[in-house]
Parts: structure tokens; C-alpha cells; sequence
């Protein structure tokens, strides 16, 4: 009897206290929507996995449905009081009145809200943008990729809103214009990164304000925009802390704004596939300032030849992975293990097909 005692007791203490923590540390691994899925198993499985709040932080409605509706019932439950993250990325049937209706009713619910996805939610506007951002105080992190509604008004609700944003990502938003910028450089001088891919209205004037207010930037993401100078080419050499550099498309960039661009030393990937007008020069110029460099493309510059390669090789031999020179047909075609005899490192040979 003393025996099934005992073991009645450790039967016990093994359901209340070794299954929960098991089931704490499997099920932080487990994706969003199957740790939903565990909450309709059973009424225990249900209230020992909301009794954990690390599990629900993140909001992850990706590419749903009805994602409007859901994402108001889901910051209407207690257990999302203390979300994070919320992720919305192409979502669909999510508009400006589900932002309001949540700026209405959930505004507990955002206050410690630090990352914001919304890319591909192409039926938000200025309007929506104004509430969802007046819901955030704590927003750090806002992503509107794709949207071809928001304007320059939308970026003044968000900076008139949120206050410590240090990553923004306004790639393929066309209708923004240097206003925007103007705004960005004035209000965030933390910003870190920065990708501002497609927005096809920004001028020189819009970059120089950033490249000049925003000092700790070490990700710009420049790419497929063909309007910017060596005006403005020339004052990404302030950014001390840059290590991602995307200028893919780069028409107007000449050695002599490249060469301003190489006294960014700690510079770790760059992109200068199709920036046409490059030379030996310009290449060269980069081998002696950034040492540290991982990832380079040449991708369809016809100015470049051998020479450029051998000083690369002279002074990034031992940091480069990834090198894409195809279509330079300057340089001599060599095969995988000649270009590891100049570059040990290289994993990767082609970044553009």
C-alpha cells in the first residue's frame, strides 16, 4: 500500500511539474499555428500553454485569409496583451478599417509592440497607417513593402507616432517621394537600416539628407534605382558603420563616386551588379579600403578586367564567400577551383542568373 503511495506521488509531481516544463520547452519550438492547433487539444493543454506569455509574443497571420478579422480577435484575447511582433507579410482581407477598429478597441494590446509587418497588404493607405502607428508608441521595426498607396502623409503619421524606429523597409513604395525622406532624416538619427528599393520618385536631395542625419545606418539598400548621382553616391562615405551596401541598377555611379563609397572600411556586402559606368578604377578602390569584405557582385560590368580581380585577391583573399562576375567580360573566364586559388574562402560563384 506504502508502495502505491509513492508511486501515486511521483505520478503527481511528474504531472504538474516535469510534463508542463517539457511541454514549455517543446513547444517554444513549435510554429505559431501549431501551437494554436495544441490549444484545442484539451482544457489543461489549453491553460498551461497561455500560462506561458514567451509563447505569444509573435502574431503570425502570413499569408491568411480573413486576416483582418482574425488579427481584431486575436489582440482581443488576453494571452496577446503583450505582443511583440506582428507579422501580416501579403495577408489578405486586411484594410484600413481593421487598423482603426483595432486602434479602437485593442489599443492595450500595442503598447509594447515592437515589429510591425506589413508588406503586401496593398489595401492599406495613409489612412490606415495613421491608426496603427497612433497604436504603437513602441514600434521599432516597420516593414510596408509593395504598397503602392501609401504617400508621403503615411510617413508623417509614423513619425509623428513612433518615435523609436530603427528599421524601415519601403521598397517598392512608389508614390513616396524625398518628402518622406526629408521626414525619416529629421525624426529617426538611430535609423539602422534602410531599403528603399523601387521607390522610383526619390532624388539626390532625398539620399543627402539621410546619408547626412542618419549616421549609424549600416544596411541601404539602393537597389533597381537608376535616378541617384555622384552627388549623392559620394556621401554614403559618412556612414562609418556601414556593412550592407545595395546598388544593383546604379547607372549614374562612377568610379570617382565608388572611390568615396570605399572609405566605408567596415563594409561587408556589396552589390554593384549592372552599375555600368564602373572600371578597374572604381573596383580597385574598394579592394584597398574594404578589407573586410564578404560579398561582392560585378555582375554585367564590362569596364573590369583581371586587374581589379587581382587586387581583390591581393586584399580580400581570406574574406570574400561570394563573388559574382559574370557577364564581365573583361575578366578571363576561369573555372571554380581557379577562382579558389585567388579566393580560398568562396562558397558561392554566381549570385544573378
Amino acid at each position: 500500500m506504502e508502495g502505491e503511495d509513492v508511486e501515486a506521488a511521483e505520478e503527481g509531481t511528474w504531472s504538474r511539474e516535469t510534463i508542463p516544463k517539457v511541454l514549455k520547452i517543446v513547444s517554444a519550438r513549435l510554429s505559431q499555428r501549431d501551437l494554436i492547433s495544441l490549444l484545442l487539444v484539451s482544457p489543461w493543454l489549453n491553460g498551461t500553454l497561455v500560462s506561458y506569455p514567451s509563447l505569444w509574443l509573435l502574431l503570425d497571420l502570413r499569408e491568411m485569409n480573413n486576416a483582418g478579422n482574425r488579427l481584431i480577435a486575436a489582440l482581443s484575447l488576453p494571452r496577446y496583451r503583450h505582443v511583440k511582433q506582428i507579422n501580416l507579410e501579403f495577408a489578405q482581407d486586411i484594410e484600413d478599417k481593421h487598423l482603426e477598429l483595432i486602434k479602437n478597441k485593442c489599443l492595450d494590446s500595442l503598447q509594447n509592440l515592437e515589429v510591425l509587418n506589413l508588406n503586401g497588404c496593398q489595401k492599406i493607405s495613409d489612412k490606415g497607417i495613421e491608426a496603427i502607428t497612433s497604436a504603437c508608441p513602441n514600434l521599432k521595426v516597420f516593414s510596408i513593402y509593395w504598397n503602392v498607396r501609401v504617400t508621403d502623409i503615411g510617413i508623417a503619421h509614423l513619425v509623428k507616432n513612433c518615435k523609436h524606429i530603427v528599421d524601415l523597409n519601403f521598397s517598392g513604395c512608389k508614390n513616396l517621394s524625398d518628402k518622406s525622406l526629408q521626414l525619416v532624416a529629421q525624426n529617426y538619427p538611430e535609423l539602422e537600416l534602410l531599403n528603399l528599393t523601387r521607390c522610383v520618385k526619390l532624388t539626390d536631395s532625398g539620399l543627402q539628407q539621410i546619408l547626412h542625419d542618419c549616421p549609424c545606418l549600416h544596411s541601404l539598400n539602393l537597389y533597381a534605382l537608376s535616378s541617384f548621382t555622384d552627388e549623392a553616391y559620394k556621401r554614403i562615405s559618412l556612414l562609418s558603420h556601414l556593412k550592407f551596401l545595395d546598388l544593383c541598377g546604379g547607372q549614374n555611379l562612377s568610379d570617382e563616386g565608388l572611390s568615396c563609397i570605399a572609405r566605408c572600411k567596415s563594409l561587408l556586402s556589396l552589390n554593384l551588379t549592372w552599375c555600368v559606368r564602373i572600371t578597374d578604377v572604381g573596383v580597385i578602390a574598394v579592394a584597398q579600403g574594404c578589407t573586410s569584405l564578404e560579398f561582392l557582385s560585378l555582375f554585367g560590368i564590362v569596364g573590369v578586367t583581371d586587374k581589379c580581380l587581382e587586387s581583390l585577391s591581393r586584399t580580400c583573399s581570406n574574406t570574400i564567400t561570394t563573388l559574382d562576375v559574370n557577364g564581365c567580360i573583361g575578366i578571363k573566364k576561369r573555372s571554380r577551383d581557379e577562382l579558389l586559388q585567388l579566393f580560398p574562402k568562396l562558397q558561392c560563384f554566381k549570385v544573378h542568373s
